[in-house]
């Protein structure tokens, strides 16, 4: 019997060990890898029999969630206070179509919001462009929807910025100087910066040197109090602000802007059960922004719109190929 328990013992080490030399999370979860004919880059619990790039359901219904509490979060920015306050009507919006009580669930980064989802205490969340394909690979999580225009526009663009009085003009220009990007996972932040920059002419980490911010508001706030040289950061994130007054446009100068990305993602954990998924969807795309907090902070934007992983999310997946990356939680921190 002692030898029966000390091989266990061992095996179950083995098996932490290898999750984490993997640069993968250890939930606690006894289940096995699931036994499929297709799972593409995604983590060896889902699966994508159908190709859409996506997790699909668990195969047993007994596998499926009905919380009665759903947890929903916003991407991870510096004053989580004001996004609160901004999304409660919204939440309050889920809870009559669903009939659940929805909360708000902080986390302090792209990683905090990925792990929570993956281990089931977060249950629906908006995450931001780079790290939405992440998610989709490691927590199971499943895009649904993002903020648009009525007529099914949206986007945003990887812009450079530096102060006003700066003698950076061009991209050209950032060679010998030090960029602030905002993390490794970060489309706009790092991802596009480190894929596009190069037909520039100019290769990051070469040319210039790379500090990370943690985040767009703390790379712009670092141009517009003049402790960063320069940053690539998001325009949507940048209007913001502005719009907000926490920063003024007098004090910052575009130098770059790429073509649009698709914006922040929102979508829900791949084993809710389907009746639920239906209502927290139905929830996303019947809430008119209008008249709202969102509508305020959001003015370019009427809603959130339809939209799928696989068609949307294609320019950012081939950035991130380009740039070898691969999905996994060391490489997400």
């Amino acid at each position: 019997m002692k030898k029966l328990l000390i091989v266990f013992i061992m095996l179950t080490l083995v098996t932490s060990a290898a999750l984490f030399a993997n640069g993968q999370k250890d939930t606690g979860s006894s289940a096995p890898a699931v036994e499929c004919t297709n799972r593409g880059t995604l983590d060896t619990q889902y699966c994508d029999n159908d190709g859409d790039l996506i997790a699909d359901p668990p195969a047993d219904p007994k596998e499926l969630k009905d919380p009665d509490v759903l947890f929903f979060t916003y991407t991870p920015l510096e004053d989580p206070a004001v996004y609160i306050d901004m999304f409660q009507p919204f939440l309050d919006y889920i809870a009559e179509k669903t009939g659940k009580e929805v909360r708000y669930y902080t986390t302090q980064s792209y990683a905090a919001e990925i792990e929570a989802m993956r281990s089931g205490r977060l249950h629906i969340a908006g995450i931001s462009t780079g790290p939405t394909c992440f998610a989709v690979n490691l927590a199971g999580f499943e895009p649904f929807s993002l903020m648009g225009s009525e007529s099914g526009e949206y986007g945003y663009k990887l812009q450079v910025i530096v102060p006003m009085d700066s003698p950076i003009k061009t991209l050209q220009d950032l060679k010998g100087h030090t960029v602030a990007h905002t993390e490794e996972s970060s489309n706009s932040g790092n991802q596009a910066p480190r894929a596009l920059f190069p037909e520039e002419g100019i290769t990051p980490g070469e040319d210039y040197t790379v500090v990370y911010s943690g985040g767009h508001d703390s790379s712009i706030l670092g141009v517009y109090n003049g402790d960063y040289e320069a940053a690539c950061i998001a325009s949507s994130v940048l209007d913001r602000m502005a719009d907000r007054g926490v920063v003024s446009m007098d004090k910052i100068r575009v130098v770059w802007e790429s073509q649009a990305f698709p914006t922040t993602s929102f979508g829900y954990a791949y084993n809710l059960t389907p009746e639920l998924k239906a209502k927290i969807k139905e929830a996303f795309l019947t809430y008119k922004f209008a008249g709202t907090p969102l509508g305020k902070e959001f003015s370019k934007v009427d809603g959130f719109i339809p939209v799928t992983y696989k068609e949307a999310w294609a320019p950012i997946r081939t950035i991130q190929k380009h740039n070898g990356t691969v999905y996994t939680f060391d490489n997400l921190k």
